[in-house]
């Protein structure tokens, strides 16, 4: 839903000359003038430099060398129309002062382009006040001479990505993936003491490669861009065994981009873990200590091939407190074309333009400033908040219709969402486009069942064609002959539109059959997006949900997020220059072929929470169970299961694996089944938070330190995070132990008590404890004052039943308010007003509580009328007398070990409100 935006007016002061804008603020970085004439500006301009106020935390930095400002939107960036905040502005010794309430920014006049020497901005970091010196530019990856650099951390092309799946590395992984020519990681050296030939090692593997052959293999070197050296890389005995190259390089003094890459000359087909600068006949280094990050979260385009944790590329947010949004070479575009165009070229002069956020501690600013000039979140279908199923399995029709579906019928288990992987393809299965009428004689007529059944059917497509494909002469002839072949794969450039074109006309008798959303599982073809100025991904993803809402829906993505230049190195990390700032606009992200470790699920329990902190990305979607092992231990199985029921997304996915609950012994089976109904009861407040993400920018899955900034322990417990802002969740991640249970250690953060959604036991704030629990539980807890709604009875799906029955699980101890969201589920009526929001209240405690269901305001096609609510509240004594509308209630009922009272109102109009008082 991008946001229109108006153009700003530009007032030019330079000089001397002084200006005092909107209300003044008291900063002490600077002194102000004595006198100024106050008047009301929306730019400020000096020589070549502009600076607009956005908001008291967010300045938006422009140097144009030929004076041609930029007022048009960029892919990233949609709105600057916002309202002008209070600032100040003035000149003093030969800088240009901008003060607002949150901080001061200074920059040296006639300076030229914006640097760390002549820029600054002065903010507070806590009680710390911060000096911070923007850098524009794209910067590889620095590394000291004489120490180690971890490959994994580098800057990696061409198909190099990291990896972690074997043993012996050291960091965080090693960098795989030098199996085609241009796979390159490229660091910078610096602090080299003088000019001279030094010594470029690296540790590596060389075990059997792609081609069948165990043999010594062969990289370049570059050293600014000249190749200098090859290095020659032995076998080693295995991939888990590692060894050191060295070859013999010329550095200048001070700092050196060198580059490790495979060229046309080379053989690759090498893992490799570090490398460093040294003397001649130093010794390699040893690992020194893991240096802290300040970013904060990070994104990622996928987690491929992965078995835990790994490298992400920073966000917005940063331990610092600012962060420079580089959007210099982002590409003009047009919202309601939905078409780029090129940055001007300034005549070969210099030009920058950037987003100064100087958010401090107060990182949910810093969201909501991303948002505001990125645009909204995307909001979702509501059946997106169910339950997901997919398989890389051959299923038939008749699998579906009477195998697949009964099971999850007779096993009480919800399904909203089928996702049909690629084997339904024909003439080829992976880059067909019809039907394969071995598996689906009647397309038509299976869709139909599906809707029948409330379903949502999502089909995996990959971004190719054979030349063998019935539909290949027509898409061909759409693109004007310009579909890129070889052999007989066909692969497309998305940035014409004419091949843009050719490409969802493939969808479109599909679409009309009844297909509903579409798998983008772009990971392992040529295709490509060669416009300047975009990151491939969210580009296409635009594609995507512009096409959804071309038929009526909600347009959106399932997609990789965030980078690629093409399809090779589809699970790397490293970012572009453009970012991944537009995907939250368009995106569910799929993170791709994962493997079934404890590590990689602890990895998941971070990731959604890292990725919204880091670009506002509420929607990520993981391989529930992981996509690579066949069978999962029982344990493993139901704790990924756990952590998918308390994240916006769950879906169930592997490679011809056991991913359904009863593939699994008793106690898994049980476990899973009571989770997946339950994330399915959870629609409601999922559903709600989603709207709160599209309306605020914050994220719906919370890192700690987003309501928490303050406190030391928010920073150290990444896989645990906030669901909303008073629902906290620890996801076990740890195997059972030999009674069948688990120990979690959580933290609780302090100012309120927090109660055990399942026990009811409480805990206090600013303590931590060790919960043990068995499969029939996780750790989750419901702050004081909580009220998260979820539906009362069991349903297929969503689509089975309207919302008529709700449950409000209700923490006492403190006052606390919620705004139940409701609309239609899909389309985009809500965009114009049809929707509906109820507000819950809380206030009291212990023997003298009232909870207050407002009528419901607002309507949209389809609004429930009536509804019954139960109350199930937490952490309460025993009450003498409950009341509502001042009638005694005689449904309620009290458990003293638990400490819960349920109390249940009878059906009424959504129209009328109801206090209850316990007392």
């Amino acid at each position: 839903m991008p946001l229109s935006r108006s153009s700003r007016r530009v007032h030019r002061m330079s000089g001397l000359a002084a200006a005092t804008v909107v209300a003044c603020a008291t900063l002490s970085a600077s002194p102000a003038p004595a006198t100024a004439a106050a008047h009301h500006s929306d730019a400020v301009v000096d020589g070549d430099a502009r600076f607009e106020v956005l908001s008291p935390t967010l300045i938006r930095l422009e140097y144009a060398g030929d004076g041609e400002f930029e007022d048009g939107d960029t892919f990233n960036v949609v709105n600057r129309n916002l309202p002008t905040p209070a600032f100040r502005t003035w000149v003093s010794n030969g800088y240009r002062y901008i003060a607002t309430a949150k901080e001061t920014l200074s920059y040296k006049q006639g300076s030229g382009p914006f640097t760390g020497a002549n820029t600054s901005v002065v903010l507070k970091n806590g009680s710390k006040q911060v000096t911070a010196h923007p850098q524009f530019g794209q910067t590889f990856p620095t590394c000291s001479f004489g120490t180690l650099c971890e490959a994994e951390n580098g800057q990696l092309a061409g198909g190099a990505a990291e990896a972690n799946d074997h043993t012996g590395y050291t960091g965080s992984g090693f960098v795989a993936g030098y199996e085609g020519t241009g796979a390159a990681d490229t660091y910078k050296i610096d602090n080299v003491p003088s000019a001279g030939d030094y010594t470029l090692a690296i540790r590596y593997a060389d075990s059997t490669g792609n081609d069948g052959k165990t043999t010594t293999r062969t990289l370049s070197v570059q050293v600014g861009g000249v190749t200098q050296a090859q290095l020659s890389l032995a076998t080693t005995a295995d991939w888990n065994t590692w060894a050191t190259a060295q070859v013999t390089v010329h550095l200048a003094a001070g700092t050196n981009t060198v580059t490790i890459s495979r060229t046309a000359d080379d053989s690759g087909e090498v893992n490799i873990d570090s490398l460093t600068a040294i003397q001649p006949g130093a010794p390699y280094p040893a690992p020194g200590p893991a240096k802290p990050s300040p970013a904060l979260g990070g994104y990622r385009r996928a987690l491929d091939g992965l078995t835990g944790p790994a490298q992400m590329a920073p966000g917005v947010l940063s331990r610092d407190g600012w962060y420079l949004l580089d959007d210099s070479t982002t590409a003009l575009f047009d919202p309601a074309k939905n078409t780029v165009r090129p940055r001007p070229g300034h005549g070969g002069k210099p030009y920058q333009d950037g987003y100064f956020f100087g958010y401090g501690l107060d990182y949910q600013q810093a969201l909501r400033d991303l948002r505001s000039i990125t645009g909204p979140d995307v909001m979702l279908p509501e059946s997106a908040f169910g339950v997901w199923y997919s398989r890389y399995y051959p299923y038939t029709t008749d699998d579906y219709e009477n195998t697949l579906l009964p099971a999850f019928r007779a096993n009480k288990t919800p399904i909203d969402n089928l996702v049909v992987d690629t084997d339904w393809k024909s003439p080829n299965q992976w880059d067909g486009w019809n039907w394969n009428p071995d598996l689906f004689a009647d397309p038509t007529s299976f869709l139909n069942w599906a809707h029948t059944q409330g379903l949502t059917v999502t089909m995996n497509i990959h971004p190719s064609i054979s030349t063998s494909d019935p539909q290949y002469a027509t898409a061909q002839a759409i693109a004007k002959n310009k579909l890129q072949c070889s052999d007989d794969t066909c692969t497309f450039d998305w940035s014409d539109p004419n091949q843009l074109k050719a490409y969802f006309a493939l969808h479109q008798s599909l679409e009309k059959q009844g297909v509903d959303e579409w798998w983008l599982d772009w990971c392992c073809d040529s295709t490509i997006a060669s416009s300047p100025g975009v990151t491939p991904d969210a580009w296409i993803n635009a594609q995507y949900a512009a096409d959804g809402n071309a038929r009526g829906q909600r347009g959106c993505a399932f997609s990789r997020i965030g980078s690629s230049l093409n399809a090779s190195g589809y699970s790397g990390f490293q970012p572009l220059p453009t970012g991944a700032w537009a995907e939250h606009r368009y995106t569910l992200q799929f993170t791709g072929d994962t493997n079934p470790t404890w590590n990689m699920l602890a990895f998941e329990a971070e990731f959604t929470a890292d990725e919204g902190a880091a670009i506002g990305l509420p929607y990520v979607s993981d391989d529930i169970g992981s996509f690579q092992g066949v069978h999962d231990p029982d344990d493993l199985y139901a704790r990924w299961v756990q952590l998918g029921a308390f994240q916006p997304v769950l879906r169930l996915h592997s490679n011809h694996g056991d991913r359904l609950p009863w593939n699994y012994g008793a106690a898994a089976q049980a476990s899973a089944e009571q989770f997946l109904r339950l994330h399915e009861a959870l629609i409601p407040y999922s559903y709600s938070l989603a709207e709160q993400a599209v309306q605020t920018g914050i994220p719906m899955t919370r890192a700690l330190y987003l309501d928490y900034p303050t406190q030391a322990a928010a920073y150290q417990h990444p896989d645990q995070y906030l669901y909303g802002d008073d629902v906290l969740v620890a996801p076990v991640t740890t195997p059972n132990d030999a009674t069948g249970h688990a120990t979690t250690t959580v933290w609780f953060p302090p100012g309120a008590s927090w109660t055990d959604y399942f026990t009811g036991r409480t805990y206090p704030g600013g303590t931590t404890a060790q919960i043990t629990t068995g499969l029939d539980t996780m750790p989750v807890f419901l702050k004081s004052g909580a009220i998260m709604p979820e539906r009362t009875d069991y349903v297929d799906n969503n689509a089975a039943k309207p919302l008529d029955q709700v449950t409000l699980n209700i923490a006492a101890g403190a006052g606390g308010t919620f705004s139940l969201y409701e609309d239609a589920g899909q389309g985009n009526g809500y965009q114009h007003g049809q929707y509906a929001t109820t507000e819950i209240t809380t206030a009291g405690r212990g023997p003298a509580t009232t909870i207050t269901i407002a009528p419901r305001h607002g309507s949209y096609p389809g609004v429930v009328a009536t509804r019954s609510y139960t109350m199930r509240i937490y952490d309460i004594k025993q009450p003498r007398t409950v009341t509502a509308a001042g009638h005694h209630l005689t449904g309620w009922s009290y458990d003293k070990t638990s400490r819960i009272l349920t109390v249940h109102l009878p059906k009424q109009s959504t129209t009328t409100g109801t206090t209850v008082t316990i007392a």
